[in-house]
């Protein structure tokens, strides 16, 4: 065995209602949060990392960063 651990990927819960207005703390650049994707490892179901996905506003190209990296803009950081 090389100690390799299957995983699978899923959704995962929204931190904020999707369409809300989120940053990334590092790049600091803001889009609105459309989902969550989590990587879960297959024997035990724990979490080895979770991705949001965000699009800019007025639309174009998704991207996607640590989910632990983001937070809601505020309406007065608007």
């Amino acid at each position: 065995m090389t100690g390799k651990v299957e995983t699978r990927l899923c959704e995962g819960p929204l931190p904020y209602p999707a369409g809300t207005l989120v940053m990334d703390k590092i790049s600091e650049r803001t889009g609105l949060l459309i989902w969550v994707l989590e990587e879960r490892t297959k024997e035990k179901n724990r979490l080895v990392k979770s991705q949001a996905f965000m699009r800019p506003l007025g639309g174009g190209i998704e991207w996607d960063v640590p989910l632990e990296r983001i937070v809601r803009v505020e309406e007065s950081e608007r």
